[in-house]
């Protein structure tokens, strides 16, 4: 049973969000949360396997609740109203596995939690990349290479593959190894790093400028 955590000041949007998945066999709500104090001491107490997180709330923003759960055992999935939000590149950078846009489907929400869930993002790297590029190209960005210190020259290459949007199987067939190899690779940039998922590892790579804008 995977156990979700809903975080957001709206009572009908929770009350939607619970109706939504808690029909589902595998899926149950065991707690709401109105603001991100909230959220936060109750991921604490129920330790739920994904959060639910709105941006926009009282006493704490989900931007630092998010920050504060990064390292837990619950994944945080953040919520927004517009898919191209500054606040959800700040969450991807603080930890979150991802982003689902409340205009969603249902049947992508219970995809979405399904996959945080297993510790995966639950966006494919080219949606977040089409986000990162967005604030990536701001004149203000500025890449810093030190970070990627220690990682081999084969790995970051793949990590290059990664941020560009690919998957295991296509960066596999690219630099001619088994997706077995790739995995390999990337849970090591990952431990490396100090990345919770692939979607951090996006932003890393646009961060350090290993890649840039329009990437191919």
């Amino acid at each position: 049973m995977i156990t979700v955590l809903l975080a957001d000041d709206q009572p009908l949007v929770r009350a939607g969000l619970r109706a939504l998945l808690d029909c589902e066999d595998d899926l149950t709500v065991i707690g709401e949360a109105a603001d991100g104090r909230e959220a936060v001491r109750m991921a604490a107490e129920l330790r739920p396997a994904v959060a639910l997180m709105d941006i926009r709330m009282p006493e704490l923003d989900g931007l630092e609740a998010t920050r504060r759960l990064a390292g837990s055992a619950t994944r945080v999935v953040v919520v927004t109203t517009f898919d191209l939000d500054e606040y959800v590149y700040e969450a991807l950078r603080a930890g979150a596995s991802g982003f689902l846009v409340k205009d969603a489907e249902p049947a992508e929400l219970r995809h979405a939690v399904r996959v945080a869930a297993r510790g995966d993002a639950l966006l494919s790297p080219g949606v977040t990349r089409r986000l990162i590029e967005e604030f990536a190209a701001r004149p203000d960005a500025s890449p810093s290479t030190a970070r990627l210190a220690p990682l081999t020259d084969r790995e970051r290459e793949v990590l290059s593959h990664v941020a560009g949007g690919l998957n295991n199987g296509q960066i596999a067939a690219r630099l001619h190894m088994s997706p077995a190899t790739v995995k390999t690779h990337v849970n090591r940039i990952m431990a490396k790093l100090a990345a919770h998922d692939r979607a951090q590892l996006v932003v890393i790579g646009y961060e350090t400028g290993l890649v840039r804008p329009g990437w191919a």
